[in-house]
Formats: C-alpha cells, sequence, structure tokens
C-alpha cells in the first residue's frame, strides 16, 4: 500500500509527521489520514513528497527505492533498498570519508550522536563554501525542525552499516536517548586534500564540544537555514550574506 510505504520513507528518514505534513502544506491530522490510507494524495501533495524523500514522482507512486549515482559522464539508475543519492559518485565516497574522519576524530565523545553529526557536517560543508567558493562533499541539506538536516544521510549510513563500514550504538545523553556510530574501518585520507582536512579540524576544534541542542539553536540564526521553509532545501549561495556570528571568512566564529 502506498499509504504504508510512505510511512516507511517517514520513519526511515527520522521525519516526525508534523514536519512532513508541513512539507507538504497539509494539516497533521490531513497526513495521519494519508499515512493511514484513509485519505488520496493529490499530485502536488506526492511530488513535494517525492522531492522530500528523493525519489521520481514515478518511484514513489510505484513504491519503488532507486538509488541514482550520478558522476560528469552518465547516470547510472538500479533499483534496490536505498533513495535515490543525487550528489555525484565522487562526492558519494568523500561523505563517507569525511563521515569517518568525524567520528574517528571526536566520534566518542559524549555529546556526538546523530543530531550533533547532521550539524557538523553541515558546518564542514557550508563552511567550505564560504571560504573557498566550492564544494567539500555537495550533500543536499532541508530544513528539519532541528536545524539543517542530509537529506541522505540515512540511506548512506545503512549503506555502511551493511558494508561493514559503521556499527550503530543506541545510547543516552543524559535523560535523552541518543544514537551513535562507531567506525569499524580506517579513514581512506587519500580521499581528502589537506586543505580540507585542515577545514574539517577547524570545524571539529570549535564546535565538537557543544552539545546537539547548542548546534541546533546556532545552525538556526544561520542565514541558509533561516532563508528557507520547512522542508526546503538549502542555499550554498546564501552563505556569503551570513552574519558576523557565523562567517568563516571574517573569522568570527570566536561569538558562537
Amino acid at each position: 500500500m502506498l499509504s504504508k510505504f510512505i510511512k516507511q520513507l517517514r520513519l526511515k528518514n527520522n521525519f516526525n509527521q508534523s514536519f512532513v505534513a508541513e512539507h507538504i502544506s497539509v494539516s497533521r491530522p490531513t497526513y495521519l489520514e494519508i499515512e493511514k490510507g484513509t485519505r488520496d494524495l493529490t499530485i502536488t501533495e506526492a511530488q513535494k513528497l517525492a522531492d522530500l524523500f528523493g525519489l521520481s514522482l514515478d518511484s514513489l507512486l510505484n513504491q519503488n527505492e532507486i538509488v541514482t549515482v550520478v558522476d560528469d559522464q552518465k547516470t547510472v539508475i538500479k533499483k534496490h533498498d536505498d533513495i535515490r543519492i543525487s550528489i555525484p559518485q565522487n562526492n558519494l565516497e568523500k561523505f563517507k570519508q569525511v563521515l569517518l574522519y568525524i567520528l574517528t576524530k571526536v566520534g566518542s565523545k559524549p555529546n556526538i550522536g546523530e543530531t550533533a553529526i547532521y550539524k557538523l557536517l553541515y558546518f564542514i560543508d557550508f563552511d567550505y563554501y564560504e571560504k573557498y567558493e566550492e564544494q567539500l562533499i555537495g550533500a543536499k541539506y532541508i530544513r528539519n525542525n532541528y536545524g539543517p538536516t542530509p537529506v541522505h544521510f540515512k540511506t548512506i549510513v545503512e549503506k555502511m552499516i551493511k558494508d561493514g563500514q559503521l556499527e550503530s550504538v543506541s545510547s543516552k545523553y543524559f535523560q535523552y536517548p541518543q544514537k551513535k556510530y562507531l567506525p569499524k574501518v580506517s579513514v581512506n585520507l587519500s580521499k581528502l586534500s589537506g586543505q580540507e582536512i585542515a577545514h574539517i579540524d577547524d570545524v571539529l576544534a570549535r564546535l565538537s564540544g557543544k552539545s546537539a541542542k547548542e548546534l541546533t539553536e546556532y545552525s538556526h540564526t544561520d542565514n541558509p537555514w533561516m532563508t528557507k521553509k520547512s522542508g526546503e532545501v538549502l542555499d550554498y549561495e546564501s552563505v556569503f550574506y551570513r552574519d558576523v556570528a557565523h562567517s568563516v571568512r571574517d573569522n568570527s566564529h570566536d561569538q558562537l
């Protein structure tokens, strides 16, 4: 059933019902009817859901999850249990190595759970773009209630766990449940340049000591997040309109 498929996609991406309802411009009770199968989707709503989950409209309606890996020469599409990953193939590998690097460096810290990792990846990506006007990973982030969220994080991590590169661990940080990831393989540093490693180290030195709540609050006052509505994709170009509390070009990050 399409309703069950939509619910599975929502849970897989760790989205709450209110967030998805807002994204497709319906009330939460109306969205609950969609998940229960007592209300049909409009075409507009279906397209918004497909965009949110990284699927084509046909794939959503046919209940097929596909992965699309794109490089400079061709697009390869194949069906399996993963959501489409709409970032360049080289950047997909870089995403994995940056994540492994983060976890190797700071993953053992008690505050570094999944939510904190989301924010670290976001600031690594967007700060790099502001500094060098080019992408490091180039991942797609959307505005979520808890701050910038890398759309394909769940899919990539599930594949890494399946391939024996990561281990998922459930724990608690103070009284709150927390999901942590432990690296099971070494980082391939040949995939990262010296400039990229230095940049990642700088972001981790500045931000990895912050709690998930502090990182979320800080991201909520950053221009890329502030200029978008819930569920919309964040624009890399908006880093050039950051205030002094967030801009890394003027070295004002010490105001955090």
